[in-house]
C-alpha cells in the first residue's frame, strides 16, 4: 500500500533513515525541516523549508491531506497544541516521536516495557515529551501513534559524560574520560537503519493506532564497554576515570537531566509490544558493528569544540584530579 507520508524533519540522526526506507517501500514521501542541513535524499522526496509551527504555511500543511505525519519535532506543549489545531481531521495517522527517557527514574523493575510509567524528575526535556504524548493522548481528531526511541545512532558516537566533540578529543589526545559510577550500568544503543525497519510496518498500520511503542535493541551493554569500544574504534586505547553520578551533577547541574534523568541507569527494554504490531526483526548486536558508522562520521568529520564546550573540557580535567586526589 503506497502512502502519502510527510515526515516533520526528515534529515535527522533518526529520520533519515525512516525516509529512506519509506521511500524504498513504495510510499510518496515530503519532508519538511529547517533547512540547514545538507543530506543526500532518496529520488522523488519533495523537501519544503520551514520551522514547527508559528506561521500560516504550517498550518496549510493540514490541507495537503497527507495519510501519515511522521513528527519528529516536537518538544513541547503548546507545539503540540498547534498539531492538532494542524492536522486533526485532515490525517489518518500522526506519529508522535516521543523518548524512552521520559520512562520512570529510577524504574521499579529492570525490565521496561510500555507500561513502565512516565515518570522523569530529572530531566524537564523527558517530562515535556511526556506532557506531550499526554496531551495527544486526551484529544480525539487526530488518529495517533507514540514512539519511544531510545539511544539511536547514526552520525554521533555515544558518550555518556558531557560534550561529544570533548570527549572525542580527549580520546585522541590519550587523556582520560569520565564515566559514571563504576562503569557497569547497562545501556542500550540501536542503529538508526535497525530503528527505521519496524517503525516503517506502523506507517499505516491500523493495529498501531491509539497505542505507544519503544522501539530498540534487545541487547545492552556496559558505559565501560561502549566507552572503550568507541576508543577502539577511533584507534586509540582509553584511560578511564570513574566518577559518582551525583558528585559530576554538583560540579555541573546541567549533567543533572542527561545523566540522572537518563544515562546513569540501567535500561533494558523488552520489545514484544512492537514486534507484535509491526512483526518481529532484529537489530544489531555487536557493537563493533553498531558503532562502525558514527565512528567512520567522526573520522570524516573532525569538530572543534566550542567555547562552552572549552570550559567543559578544563572541568573534566578538574573532576579527575581532584577525584585522583582521593584515589581512583
Amino acid at each position: 500500500m503506497s502512502l502519502s507520508v510527510l515526515f516533520i524533519g526528515g534529515s535527522g540522526q533518526i529520520s533519515l533513515p525512516a525516509v529512506e526506507q519509506s521511500v524504498a517501500a513504495g510510499h510518496k514521501v515530503t519532508i519538511l525541516n529547517r533547512g540547514k542541513t545538507h543530506v543526500a535524499l532518496p529520488d522523488g522526496v519533495t523537501t519544503r523549508v520551514g520551522e514547527v509551527g508559528g506561521r500560516a504555511g504550517y498550518a496549510a500543511l493540514g490541507d495537503s491531506h497527507f495519510d501519515v505525519v511522521c513528527q519528529f519535532r516536537v518538544y513541547t506543549r503548546e507545539q503540540m497544541e498547534e498539531d492538532i489545531a494542524t492536522f486533526a481531521g485532515r490525517v489518518g495517522q500522526y506519529i508522535f516521536i516521543s523518548s524512552a527517557s521520559a520512562y520512570q527514574k529510577p524504574a521499579r523493575h529492570y525490565l521496561i516495557t510500555e507500561r513502565t510509567p512516565l515518570e522523569n524528575p530529572y530531566w524537564q526535556y523527558s517530562r515535556n515529551k511526556a506532557e506531550c504524548e499526554k496531551i495527544l493522548r486526551e484529544q480525539s481528531g487526530l488518529p495517533w501513534t507514540i514512539v519511544r526511541p531510545s539511544h539511536t545512532v547514526r552520525t554521533g558516537v555515544p558518550v555518556q559524560v558531557g560534550d561529544r566533540s570533548v570527549v572525542v578529543g580527549r580520546i585522541l589526545e590519550g587523556r582520560p574520560v569520565i564515566v559514571a559510577g563504576d562503569g557497569t550500568s547497562l545501556w542500550t544503543l540501536t542503529r538508526s537503519a535497525d530503528f527505521a525497519r519496524p517503525f516503517i510496518r506502523l506507517l499505516g498500520n491500523a493495529a498501531a493506532l491509539g497505542e505507544a511503542f519503544h522501539i530498540t535493541s534487545d541487547r545492552s551493554f556496559t558505559w565501560d564497554q561502549i566507552t572503550t569500544a568507541v576508543a577502539g574504534g577511533l584507534g586509540r586505547p582509553v584511560d578511564i576515570a570513574h566518577v559518582p553520578t551525583d558528585t559530576l551533577t554538583r560540579y555541573n547541574s546541567a549533567w543533572e537531566g542527561p545523566l540522572l534523568g537518563d544515562k546513569s541507569w540501567s535500561v533494558i527494554f523488552d520489545n514484544s509490544k512492537v514486534k507484535s504490531v509491526a512483526g518481529d526483526f532484529a537489530c544489531s548486536e555487536d557493537l563493533d558493528e553498531i558503532l562502525a558508522e558514527p565512528i567512520a562520521h567522526t573520522r570524516a568529520t573532525p569538530s572543534g569544540a566550542t567555547p562552552e564546550a572549552a570550559g567543559e573540557d578544563a572541568l573534566m580535567d578538574r573532576i579527575i584530579a581532584e577525584q585522583s586526589a582521593l584515589g581512583r
